[in-house]
């Protein structure tokens, strides 16, 4: 059964964050390889992201192992309510462009996951982390969005990742709850308004 967020513990907060760098980490180490021979460039661009996702799981851990030692509850994002689901696998065959954008996703949903774990976290040091954590997140995110707004030609702006976040985040698991009955049939309905409001 998923949990909340709010029913986390601080270590497992921790543990979480560590397995979303790494997860994080090897999706971008496999877009690179994807795109390495037809777009050397951009795989360069990646294989430096994925360096910097690797240097945060590092602290994370250095954190972690300061403060509860070595062991290492196993908590994963598929295991929290509220986290988009991702693919086992990255599609094959995706452009630059949609590489970008999806790298774009994933560092507005771990951004936020920082900003989160910052607010409820009463250690000064795992709130200063997180903070952190959270701007450089919030930069890889403008990176990506960026370079998919140049790629297609149109202006993406943070509120229109924001937009796609908040529809894989709630509206689709509200269509999902409304066909397997798990949940009332009026939240898909609720969540799409809200979303045309935010359009």
């Amino acid at each position: 059964m998923k949990r909340s967020f709010a029913s986390l513990s601080p270590q497992e907060v921790l543990a979480l964050a560590i397995a979303l760098e790494e997860e994080d980490a090897r999706i971008i180490q496999e877009f690179a390889r994807q795109v390495r021979r037809t777009h050397p460039e951009f795989a360069t661009e990646l294989d430096e992201l994925r360096k910097e996702e690797d240097g945060h799981r590092a602290q994370l851990l250095d954190l972690f192992r300061w403060k509860y030692g070595d062991e290492i509850p196993l908590i994963r994002r598929t295991d929290i309510i509220g986290f988009v689901n991702r693919p086992p696998l990255p599609p094959e065959g995706l452009t630059p462009e949609e590489i970008a954008e999806k790298v774009a996703l994933m560092e507005l949903e771990t951004q936020r996951f920082y900003e989160r774990a910052a607010e409820r976290t009463t250690d000064a040091q795992m709130r200063a982390l997180f903070a952190s954590l959270a701007e450089v997140e919030r930069e890889h995110e403008a990176k990506a969005v960026s370079v998919t707004a140049a790629a297609k030609r149109i202006e993406i702006t943070p509120r229109y990742t924001e937009h796609q976040l908040f529809v894989l985040q709630v509206i689709q698991p509200g269509l999902v709850g409304l066909m397997d009955g798990s949940v009332s049939t009026l939240a898909p309905l609720f969540a799409a308004a809200i979303a045309s409001e935010r359009s």
